[in-house]
């Protein structure tokens, strides 16, 4: 029985991002939940894994909160740059 859950470190890391974007499937939770009970170079993986992942949220978060134009002046600068093109 447990023979089905056993996983490499390869598939762990797999199953970590997957799981990191909603994409994993519960049978892949379980089998990644069970390795990284026992390997704790994937155990830190995970963790760093979901820091980056929060730490880029929070970032995105701010990103789309800003709104990024340009001035009238600088509106006014590109369109007579734009005719002396033309």
């Amino acid at each position: 029985m447990i023979g089905k859950f056993k996983i490499t470190c390869d598939e762990a890391t797999t199953i970590c991002d997957k799981a990191q974007y909603g994409e994993a499937s519960l049978k892949e939770k379980i089998k990644l939940n069970l390795h990284v009970l026992f390997c704790k170079i994937c155990k830190l993986y995970s963790r760093q894994n979901n820091i980056l992942t929060q730490v880029y949220k929070g970032k995105a978060i701010e990103c789309k909160a800003k709104k990024f134009t340009m001035s009238d002046e600088d509106k006014l600068a590109l369109k007579e740059k734009i005719k002396e093109i033309s």
